[in-house]
């Protein structure tokens, strides 16, 4: 363990504070689970469920059998639930169904079919993530029985990556050659944007994962490291009023990315920061160590960028040193299977990216989705344990929910047209929470899409919800 001191400490106080409370459950929180992607490169770091060499992905997706699992395992069950489809198309405003319920109500798509391609990372040691294939290979099958991509039945061509240059510049060759109209980017390292530009070929990813991707000529409709990294720190600035910050880290490559992305985005906020740096994995007391050494010169707040036993070890370590200056995470940590463990030694945790759960049509439509493709009940789909696989639903939904739209105007339903309606369209909003779409808004990250994030923390009721004011917590004033 060492400590790396990144700019001076003025003295400080403690600083806490708590939102009300409110009766729900924590949500999807699909926004987190981008927080590291990348961050860790074996294993121990951010965000367990969306970092390479992270395993949450695959221990929150059942492992597939086979290649065939993506395109049989909904087709059976995903719309025989009329009771979701019955409490999906219900409109709580008086009359008309949002666009993002209204799926349960559409027919199957009888338009010409589109023609999708998605690119994946799998079936490599720390690079393997098949929940995502089969999340959108879930909402694919899902829409084609309501309503397609604006009237168009998806067929929907999967190309494996194994993390390497090569075969992502082979899945660009190979879904170039069969003519498909949209690239989809699940988890791929290394896109061949040249092979996609050079063919015309629209690019929509989940979310970018290498600096590189923060500029490519394609668009990603969450942020990434940066831009939740940048929403900690106008959380930390803006929320807790802090001038010094403690940040505990797993030392990595992967995890100091996201730890350097955290700094310059607390750098630019004006704040004071010190990392102390321990290993991927840590003892009982190694993890008290970590905690007790940043928060020795009293910080007005600590930041932890682990996950999975991390979340556990680092909040144990917290409550039983009796430390109370609060804490921002990454929302994996906000799991039921962390909070379980935890209990009330998570209070004074706050999770980027997490939002009160509500009973929403659109919670009923993705647990229709889900249910099939973790082979539960749709009721027992626990949208805070989705993995990665909940950003590929976030991605299909949202392009779904955006060229019925379209089509209701009129317009042709092509892979081009819904990627320049990405461009330029006002009002649009990710699917299903509602976090607004605003492509380009940031100069120097002309790729992103998605800048705001919502903020929870764990209730003295046993609940993470939502802290009233940080509903949407814009990142732009922070990015580095």
């Amino acid at each position: 363990m060492h400590r790396s001191p990144h700019s001076p400490r003025p003295g400080s106080g403690v600083g806490r504070s708590r939102g009300r409370l409110v009766t729900a459950a924590a949500a999807l929180a699909a926004m987190s689970l981008l927080a590291a992607a990348c961050s860790s490169d074996d294993g121990g770091d951010t965000e367990s469920t969306e970092a390479p060499g992270d395993t949450a992905a695959e221990d929150t997706a059942p492992e597939p059998t086979d290649t065939a699992t993506e395109d049989t395992a909904t087709e059976d069950t995903a719309t025989e639930d009329t009771a979701t489809e019955d409490t999906a198309t219900e409109d709580t405003a008086g009359g008309e169904v949002a666009g993002s319920a209204a799926f349960p109500n559409l027919d199957p798509p009888t338009g010409e079919p589109i023609k999708i391609g998605l690119v994946n990372t799998e079936g490599t040691p720390g690079l393997d993530f098949p929940d995502i294939r089969l999340a959108v290979g879930g909402a694919a099958d899902y829409l084609n029985q309501h309503g397609g991509m604006g009237g168009r039945p998806i067929e929907l061509e999967n190309c494996t990556a194994n993390g390497s240059p090569e075969t992502s510049q082979a899945c660009a060759q190979e879904l170039v050659g069969k003519d498909v109209e949209m690239v989809l980017l699940g988890l791929d390292l290394f896109p061949d944007y040249a092979t996609y530009g050079a063919a015309g070929v629209p690019v929509v990813g989940m979310l970018p994962i290498l600096p590189q991707d923060y500029t490519a000529d394609a668009l990603f409709l969450t942020g990434g490291n940066a831009t939740t990294t940048a929403s900690m720190a106008a959380v930390a600035k803006d929320y807790f009023n802090a001038e010094t910050v403690g940040i505990v880290s797993a030392d990595n490559a992967g995890a100091n990315g996201t730890e350097a992305a955290l700094t310059a985005a607390l750098d630019k906020a004006g704040i004071s920061h010190v990392t102390v740096k321990g290993g991927d994995n840590e003892t009982d007391a190694g993890y008290q160590g970590l905690m007790r050494e940043a928060a020795k010169d009293n910080p007005d707040l600590l930041v932890s960028l682990y996950s999975d036993a991390g979340c556990i070890g680092t909040m144990r370590a917290r409550a039983s040193l009796g430390i109370e200056i609060p804490v921002i995470t990454t929302g994996i940590c906000s799991s039921k299977e962390v909070i379980d463990e935890v209990g009330d030694d998570a209070l004074g945790w706050n999770f980027a990216g997490v939002q009160t759960q509500e009973d929403t049509p659109e919670l009923a439509i993705l647990q229709e989705i889900m249910g099939p493709v973790l082979d539960v009940e749709p009721s027992e789909v626990d949208s805070t344990s989705l993995g990665l696989g909940g950003l590929g639903l976030l991605m299909a939904m949202s392009l779904a929910t955006y060229s019925n739209e379209m089509a209701d105007g009129g317009a042709e339903i092509t892979g081009e047209s819904i990627y320049q309606n990405l461009l330029d369209a006002e009002g649009l909003k990710l699917w299903p929470a509602g976090s607004e779409i605003a492509c380009g808004s940031a100069e120097t990250y002309p790729s992103v899409c998605s800048f705001t994030f919502p903020y929870a923390e764990y209730t003295e009721s046993g609940e993470v919800l939502t802290i009233p004011g940080l509903e949407a917590v814009s990142a732009l004033e922070y990015l580095p």
